[in-house]
């Protein structure tokens, strides 16, 4: 798992090479030092210019003084979120449709000698709560933090020893989820700011965790292992072993019956808690895999589909229930980083250092809108409309695409 630029690392990715097997992680021949904020707008790129998004539909918002690593929309209005290796968080208004959308900066601080200062850390992680009241941030100077919509912060939450890689609210909002380079997972208690429970599984530090329902979770870590848990038990409710390298990452699909998990050792599994093994291990790709999300489940959805993001500059798409592979999309020419359904499950959007966002039909696998930004593509998120695809990349850009009223080859 490597979110890296070879030329200027921050504290982030220098953690993450010089782990067990991120060193081969690293995107090759770009040179992404010059991508600096303030860059040229959106180049042109290699794909038919009638899937290309116009200018006039992208929003470009400048600010973060570095890579920005991660976005996320708030589930009931258009704010955008983003957290960058400058040691902000930031919230970005783009309710209002103004030309320059009002961004409130949210400071990483730390106490030293009786006075805050800048953490100087980069933001790893964050997660708005089920209603959009709260945002949760977690950051390599080892603490979370709950913001309000308003940018005031609301508590900080200190227990971890070392970086937080990972964090996730659970669906009521009263817990929060962290893992960190210590090894460990923390369930706190969103309200008073205290460490619930604090699991000592792994044995290596824990990347990736994802709740299955309000109690219960799954982590994984670059020591090869999954691990199930339940708040007040003290030991893994069950624990699953197959993969050969770090494991990047692990979702519950929207039933939380079946836990998908990409890993460096070019698989991805899914599995049961009715199985020990494995129900599926499903190899295509031939380099990392760095994500994975599920397709959403609801009116109007067809049956969940599992989306795969890889270093072979490839995403995959699979039926789970036959365990096959049913549209490779090949389009990027860098690693992909990251991918998100639209709430309808009829779109992909994808994100990869060639610095293009691709959006791909989900029945066909036709690529069907392009945008080429300024910086490698770190991560691509929608809005609860699907209306609007945000993206955050490597020269310090965040962007907003209008998604609305354009024409679908």
């Amino acid at each position: 798992m490597a979110r890296l630029n070879p030329f200027e690392l921050t504290d982030f990715q220098y953690f993450l090479i010089n782990s067990t097997t991120a060193g081969s992680n690293l995107p090759s021949g770009n040179n992404y030092a010059s991508n600096m904020p303030g860059g040229a707008a959106s180049e042109s790129m290699d794909v038919d210019s009638s899937i290309e998004i116009p200018s006039s539909k992208a929003t470009v918002l400048r600010g973060h003084e570095s890579e920005v690593f991660i976005c996320a929309w708030n589930p009931t209005q258009d704010l955008l979120a983003s957290g960058s290796g400058d040691s902000t968080a930031r919230i970005w208004d783009m309710n209002s449709g103004t030309q320059i959308p009002k961004q409130l900066v949210l400071r990483h601080c730390i106490q030293k000698g009786g006075t805050e200062v800048p953490s100087n850390k980069d933001v790893t992680s964050l997660d708005w709560n089920c209603d959009g009241k709260f945002l949760a941030t977690g950051s390599y100077d080892g603490y979370a933090r709950i913001w309000t919509t308003e940018g005031g912060l609301a508590s900080t939450l200190g227990q971890h020893k070392g970086p937080i890689f990972a964090l996730k609210w659970n669906k009521e909002g009263n817990y929060i989820l962290s893992a960190g380079v210590d090894k460990t997972t923390i369930i706190w208690d969103a309200k008073t700011g205290q460490c619930t429970q604090q699991f000592s599984f792994h044995l290596a530090p824990a990347l990736d965790v994802d709740w299955r329902n309000n109690t219960s979770f799954a982590s994984c870590s670059t020591d090869q292992c999954i691990h199930v848990c339940e708040l007040h038990h003290d030991k893994p409710t069950k624990s699953f072993q197959g993969h050969t390298n770090e494991v990047n990452a692990i979702k519950w699909d929207p039933t939380g019956s079946l836990l998908a998990s990409c890993s460096d050792d070019m698989t991805l599994k899914i599995w049961s808690m009715k199985h020990d093994n494995c129900v599926h291990d499903l190899q295509a790709h031939n380099k990392e895999i760095y994500t994975i999300k599920w397709s959403p489940t609801g009116k109007g959805t067809a049956n969940p589909i599992l989306a795969s993001a890889s270093f072979d500059s490839t995403v995959r798409l699979w039926d789970v229930d036959r365990g096959a592979c049913i549209h490779t999309l090949t389009k990027h020419t860098e690693p992909v980083y990251s991918v998100a359904f639209s709430p309808d499950g009829k779109y992909l959007a994808s994100g990869s250092f060639d610095k293009c966002v691709h959006i791909w039909s989900t029945e066909n696998g036709q690529l069907v809108h392009s945008y080429k930004g300024t910086g490698g593509i770190f991560e691509v998120c929608w809005n609860s409309r699907g209306t609007k695809v945000g993206a955050s990349a490597s020269d310090g850009s965040v962007f907003v695409l209008d998604v609305r009223n354009l024409r679908t080859p």
